[in-house]
């Protein structure tokens, strides 16, 4: 399957989630790009209606696409949490409340974990996936889908990632993104491994997209 190219210049991500638009900026660096992110440009949050990351994010990348008429790229991620049917998924940020109380979320997380009984590794599964859109003014699209498993912590550890890094520990690894550097939950190069779910997505996006 052909991709479109990318040629560098500016590019909107298409995000107001600072955690986010710092990995995406960390990601994009090597290839030159002029990184706008949609907060900056004052473009409106688009109402997430779609009922699949793929669906939201091509929400928000067309909006920023369509308002600053230039590229823009969305991520639309989740934790996954298999003892609940995959909850929150798409509702990860709602979980969180309007003031993106992630503290709470966590523990609403665990309360429910705990109600079920799922207090043994093999029930407390779970995975962040994330999906990159890259959309351009004249509507077309591209799509990117990075996932990542392990296991459900309890009491979260570590300060330096967002969200819900910190109750969770990828599979071989003894520490939660929580408790690490950005550089090495992307665990990414361009001639190496992909770690995090939004790297993963990301490293195909590149293949695709930049490289080549």
């Amino acid at each position: 399957m052909s991709h479109r190219k990318l040629e560098p210049g500016k590019l909107v991500v298409a995000s107001h989630n600072k955690g986010k638009i710092r990995e995406i900026n960390e990601l994009l660096q090597p290839y030159g790009f002029e990184v706008i992110s949609a907060g900056e440009l004052d473009l409106p949050e688009p109402d997430e209606t779609g009922v699949t990351f793929e669906e939201n994010a091509a929400i928000k990348a067309h909006a920023a696409a369509k308002a600053s008429r230039l590229p823009a790229l969305a991520d639309d991620s989740g934790f996954c949490v298999a003892a609940l049917n995959g909850d929150p998924g798409i509702y990860s940020a709602r979980w969180a409340g309007p003031d993106k109380d992630f503290a709470m979320a966590m523990r609403t997380i665990e309360e429910k974990l705990q109600t079920l009984g799922a207090t043994t590794d093999d029930k407390r599964r779970g995975s962040f996936v994330a999906v990159l859109c890259l959309a351009w003014p004249d509507g077309s699209e591209e799509f990117f889908r990075g996932e990542v498993e392990g296991q459900i912590v309890w009491p979260p550890r570590g300060t330096q990632g967002f969200g819900y890094d910190p109750v969770f520990q990828p599979d071989g690894h003894e520490r939660t993104f929580g408790e690490m550097t950005s550089e090495e939950k992307h665990g990414w190069s361009k001639d190496g491994s992909a770690l995090s779910h939004r790297a993963r997505a990301f490293q195909l996006f590149s293949a695709s997209c930049l490289e080549g």
